[in-house]
């Protein structure tokens, strides 16, 4: 049995994925190497609560760098070709997160890519949001208003959304 986004997962079956399989599907949900090497060890775990739950805690108690090697597994908000092109590995979890993007106006893609810029240039990596269930306009207002963040706060609120990107994406492995 190989890993895909494709293969259809229960927590038994996840369970029982040897070492390299399971680094393989946890990578898929979350991109840094310390909060995976760390998951590894919980396995097997007894229910998806549990696994939530124990996945919060490994990652508050990751370090900034390993917050901002995850932030690198992203495609930034509405570059909808960069997404299909280098994040292929997650690319139909994250077309379904960014999906309102890929319907929205040239004038706020263009928005996106400015805002996109100024805060990559301002905090040294790329605007994090939990995208599930949001707008291209509400992303665009959102990073727009963490923009005048200080980099001591922004840092600690673009690590929750990860969070929130990693436990909705460890739903998925659960039910894709």
């Amino acid at each position: 049995m190989s890993y895909n986004q494709e293969t259809i997962m229960t927590l038994t079956e996840l369970n029982q994925l040897d070492k390299p399989m399971l680094k393989e599907a946890l990578t898929k949900c979350c991109g840094a190497k310390r909060w995976v090497e760390k998951m590894i060890h919980i396995f097997p775990t007894i229910d998806l609560l549990s696994l939530l739950d124990k996945s919060e805690r490994i990652w508050h108690q990751c370090t900034e760098d390993d917050w901002k090697e995850a932030f690198i597994h992203h495609p930034k908000i509405g570059d909808v070709s960069t997404l299909k092109e280098k994040f292929a590995s997650t690319s139909k979890w994250a077309e379904g997160e960014q999906a309102a993007v890929q319907q929205t106006s040239t004038e706020v893609l263009e928005a996106l890519a400015e805002a996109n810029r100024l805060y990559a240039e301002k905090f040294g990596y790329i605007f994090i949001v939990c995208a599930t269930g949001k707008s291209a306009e509400e992303m665009l207002a959102l990073l727009q208003a963490r923009l005048p963040n200080k980099s001591e706060d922004e840092i600690k609120i673009a690590m929750e959304e990860q969070n929130k990107i990693t436990q909705l994406r460890l739903q998925k492995l659960l039910a894709s």
